[in-house]
């Protein structure tokens, strides 16, 4: 056992690919093999030595007679019902095709979304050199990744590179269901079978019970855009000073790629938080800001505090450290936006929430606190909570469901003090106010607090 734990933690370190998204019930795309960082080669093991490729045409058969290889592949954005299968084929250097007996499908222990998929190899497959497989399921083929059988080389050639999602430039602009952060962020994590926190009954109590769920985004409310807005930019936007007024030695220093007419939350006379964020498409890193103001037109910034998040990478803000958030934590990808709702429809991760009064502690993915009070009744930053799976939605209407379904499976992270059970999104003239407001039927009773593990406390 102690050594599919080690290839395990292998596989969790190398899963650095661009993915679309996790499983749902029915595959919205195909599946995606994964591969070994910037390569085609595919991330697989053989089954039962757990070695790595070239991979014999033969091995150990400690469970029968039959001794041909078993390799094992690992894919996401793929979920079977029952009585579906998966089918597997290999093509090699001569373009002949062998099909692959699949003999497992199953999920990964510890890595939501992934999936461990076991194939025997072909009769007549000998010592060929790399062959590229593919899985095609619900009618739907992967993307097929290289494998070295007998030896490591020779093969075809490489499948043409599938193009991957380019998000729209502009304020509000659709991400084309582009993945914010790896797959396995805890941004990202399906939490919806995650034990439940021992006082989950009190820290929801105090949060309000009879409270309602509170959309804390829309069209227009006081006469500026509801929510936090966003700005897609290109590579060539030109960066410009920062200069930090508050909280600068816990700030990312700049300059940041910031338009001169970047959205700030609540309009350009707005007096909140004033949230400035950034998403640069093409070196796919984000800036934000909190209390952000244009200064000669937008030739520099002045801001209380700023942070800068690759969005393919996993790191987290140095212990202790705010962002433009209370929580240390990046805004973006907790907002609710109206292209994951209704050209995707789908949110694939979790959603950020505020609470009145939290706890003097964090938990991660949050970094940092914003309180005196020390009751452990109370929330501490970071704290995950999830919409039960026993509450009904079907009766709100489609759009509506999207974002429930999210509550239920990534659930809501808790990233500022504010008002109870509001959560966030992105403004946008195309939302129906009246619709979002349905969403207020929900009540605090309604959740539970995942478990929470390595509580930061002064």
């Amino acid at each position: 056992m102690g050594r599919v734990r080690v290839y395990f933690m292998f596989v969790f370190l190398f899963c650095c690919i661009a993915l679309f998204a996790p499983p749902s019930a029915r595959l919205a795309s195909a599946p995606i093999l994964l591969t070994k960082t910037n390569s085609t080669r595919g991330i697989a093991m053989e089954s039962t030595t757990l070695l790595a490729e070239p991979f014999p045409v033969t091995a150990p058969a400690p469970f029968g007679v039959d001794t041909r290889t078993r390799v094992t592949l690992f894919a996401t954005n793929l979920s079977l019902l029952p009585g579906e299968n998966v089918t597997a084929i290999a093509e090699d250097g001569n373009h002949i095709q062998y099909p692959l007996a699949v003999e497992y499908v199953g999920s990964v222990p510890n890595l939501s979304g992934v999936t461990a998929i076991t194939v025997r190899l072909h009769d007549t497959l000998g010592d060929v050199g790399d062959v590229l497989v593919g899985i095609t399921a619900q009618g739907l083929t992967s993307n097929r990744v290289r494998i070295g059988i007998g030896h490591v080389g020779d093969g075809p050639p490489d499948d043409p590179a599938v193009a991957q999602p380019t998000p729209e430039l502009g304020s509000g602009a659709s991400l084309h269901g582009k993945q914010v952060f790896p797959f396995d962020n805890a941004w990202n994590q399906d939490i919806s079978n995650s034990p439940i926190d021992p006082n989950s009954a009190n820290l929801i109590a105090n949060m309000g019970l009879n409270t309602s769920l509170h959309p804390d985004f829309g069209t227009v409310w006081n006469g500026a855009p509801n929510g936090i807005p966003y700005v897609v930019v290109s590579g060539s936007q030109t960066p410009v000073a920062i200069n930090f007024t508050a909280f600068g030695s816990e700030s990312d220093k700049g300059p940041y790629p910031v338009p001169p007419d970047a959205p700030v939350e609540g309009g350009p006379s707005g007096t909140g938080d004033r949230h400035v964020l950034v998403i640069d498409r093409d070196n796919w890193k984000l800036y934000e800001m909190y209390r952000g103001f244009p200064v000669n037109n937008g030739a520099s910034w002045n801001a209380d505090s700023g942070a800068v998040f690759d969005l393919n990478s996993n790191a987290l803000r140095p212990a202790g450290w705010t962002s433009a958030d209370a929580a240390g934590l990046p805004i973006f990808p907790g907002l609710v936006r109206y292209d994951e709702v209704f050209e995707q429809q789908e949110i694939r991760h979790a959603i950020r929430f505020t609470a009145q009064i939290t706890r003097r502690a964090y938990v991660a993915p949050a970094r940092h606190w914003a309180s005196t009070n020390d009751s452990v009744d109370r929330p501490p930053m970071g704290m995950r909570v999830r919409l039960k799976a026993s509450v009904d939605i079907s009766g709100y209407s489609p759009a509506m469901q999207v974002i429930l379904r999210a509550l239920k499976k990534y659930g809501l992270i808790l990233a500022d003090n504010g008002s109870n059970w509001f959560i966030s999104g992105a403004p946008d003239s195309r939302w129906n106010d009246d619709e979002l407001n349905t969403l207020k039927g929900i009540k605090g009773s309604d959740f539970e607090v995942v478990k929470m593990d390595n509580i930061v406390t002064p």
